[in-house]
């Protein structure tokens, strides 16, 4: 599994006009999966993704679940990408929807689990990401 991580003073999704997920200081997560994912692995990247220090904190660099900050989590097939051969992509490493939209419900069930507050996008959806980042303090995230 693949996330970009972007701490951020504020981000949404909008489907269709309506915004479906919204934080204000957090992380936005846009988490890809590959054909080879499995649960442990989307369990581990909610662990990683939650345990970041990334934050300012008073005696150094803090994460979202020491401060309590909330993720919104989109998924993001492109993430898996293959651009090495001409200009355009191939999708091919990244996992179908039968098999990622559960991976990706399970990435947001552990963060719950966990005691994070998460909001969504809406799996397969249309959908317009806006986001602050603060920094930019932006990652690339594999397990």
């Amino acid at each position: 599994m693949r996330a970009v991580v972007s701490r951020v003073g504020t981000a949404a999704v909008t489907v269709d006009g309506v915004v479906v997920g919204e934080i204000g200081p957090g992380l936005l997560s846009l988490v890809g999966v590959s054909r080879d994912d499995d649960a442990d692995r989307a369990r581990a990247l909610a662990r990683k993704m939650h345990e970041l220090r990334i934050f300012p904190g008073p005696d150094g660099e803090v994460s979202a679940a020491d401060l309590g900050l909330p993720l919104l989590v989109v998924s993001q097939f492109t993430l898996y990408a293959d651009t090495r051969k001409g200009r355009r992509p191939s999708w091919q490493d990244a996992a179908p929807g039968e098999l990622a939209e559960p991976l990706v419900d399970e990435v947001v069930g552990e963060l719950r689990r966990r005691g994070a507050t998460v909001a969504t996008g809406v799996f397969g959806a249309k959908m317009q990401v806006t986001s602050v980042n603060e920094g930019p303090m932006t990652l690339l995230l594999d397990v």
